[in-house]
């Protein structure tokens, strides 16, 4: 008998005659993740298997933060359909256990039993009831609840069953770009974008003097709690300072975050172009500030053809806070440093602005020349998940 870590796809059998890709990539992604521990993975269309002697724990732990998985257990592999070899093996995992409640329930992919998978349920209940003292069947709220598959070579055996997060492996869909802020909006959009199977890289835009390296090591935390969904995000940082005073020098203040938008959206679908990625992520929320109105959003997305996915479009603040303290980017997300975003801010910015004022007022700066500039010095970063160290740890 072997004891493995039992993986359940939930969504991903919905594929049919794509699942074969889903999974591949699902086994990648373990296999990545895990790649410092000594592991074998094995799958077939139900169900995929880690066998591992390393420390079971720490395998669940980094597992738990993979998409694509709907639930996983620890399980037990019994070489043997035989019932009497099941039932015997059964009795003696249980032992290990304490409980007074429970129930067992089968299924059957073996077709070959000549029963059915409530009779078997009732057989090794029986069987159960009789070799230990002092138990209950209740099948609406058991302490326990036995598990046995019984599968065409082998029967699995399992117990506790423990969520997953859901949601498509990271790579199936493509690659996008996320507009990473230092705020809390757009790591949970980052979140949201590879839980539907979207691997990202991030772009940050950083204005010194007028934002510090603070607010930079910051976005580079996040980065890294994302990259451990993600198993490791290139992070490209854009020097905004000459395009940004520029602006503030040059248009009218009420335009100001408007045309600086249209700025960021170029210089990232530039970027996604370079970088292979099919969409660009933000963490825009309609309604929440000036520039997600929806004549803003539209004035600042003619600048682009590139799909833009806004995935937190109709959440409200306090959902968004949420996830954000569900994923762990919350209390960076609120340190308090500032970003481009949060500088050189009018006091009555414009918020159904005029495309035909923003073409006006961007024929007043040579903005191509400063997209060009900008695009061609960034700096990249590729951040791992799950290195012990890193140049900004201790920084924040």
């Amino acid at each position: 008998m072997e004891k493995v870590i039992l993986i359940k796809y939930g969504e991903l059998s919905t594929k049919k005659d794509n699942i074969n890709f889903f999974l591949k990539k699902l086994k990648e992604n373990i296999l990545y993740a895990l790649n410092d521990l000594e592991i074998e993975v094995t799958y077939d269309l139900g169900r995929m298997f880690i066998h591992t002697n390393e420390n079971f724990d720490k395998v669940i732990k980094r597992v738990k933060n993979i998409f694509g998985i709907h639930e996983m257990s620890i399980g037990y592999v019994i070489n043997s359909t035989d019932f009497d070899v099941v039932k015997d093996e059964t009795l003696n995992l249980l032992k290990e256990h304490e409980f007074t409640t429970f129930k067992v329930e089968s299924k059957r992919s073996n077709k070959k039993l000549n029963t059915t998978s409530v009779e078997l349920s009732k057989n090794l209940g029986a069987h159960i009831l009789k070799n230990i003292k002092g138990l209950k069947v209740d099948v609406k709220n058991p302490e326990i609840v036995v598990n046995v598959e019984y599968r065409i070579n082998n029967t699995l055996v399992y117990f506790e069953k423990m969520k997953g997060l859901g949601g498509y492996p990271v790579g199936t869909l493509g690659k996008g770009l996320l507009m990473l802020s230092g705020g809390i909006d757009s790591p949970v959009a980052g979140y949201l974008a590879m839980k539907r199977g979207v691997k990202i890289e991030a772009i940050y835009f950083e204005s010194p003097p007028h934002t510090s390296i603070e607010a930079k090591n910051k976005v580079k935390s996040l980065t890294k709690k994302l990259a451990v969904y993600n198993n490791d995000i290139v992070l490209h940082v854009i020097n905004f300072t000459e395009i940004q005073e520029t602006i503030y020098k040059n248009i009218p203040h009420e335009y100001l975050i408007t045309i600086m938008r249209r700025m960021m959206y170029r210089i990232s679908a530039i970027l996604a172009s370079k970088r292979n990625a099919k969409i660009l992520i933000n963490g825009e929320s309609i309604g929440q500030v000036a520039s997600q109105t929806l004549t803003s959003m539209s004035a600042i997305n003619e600048v682009v053809n590139i799909p833009v996915i806004r995935p937190l479009a109709c959440f409200d603040k306090l959902d968004i806070i949420d996830v954000a303290k569900r994923i762990d980017t919350y209390e960076t997300s609120i340190l308090p440093f500032e970003d481009c975003c949060t500088i050189f801010v009018p006091k009555h910015p414009v918020i159904n602005p005029s495309k035909e004022k923003c073409h006006e007022y961007e024929e007043l700066i040579p903005y191509k020349d400063l997209i060009y500039e900008a695009v061609k010095n960034h700096e990249i970063i590729t951040i791992k998940a799950h290195e012990e160290e890193s140049e900004f740890k201790d920084l924040l």
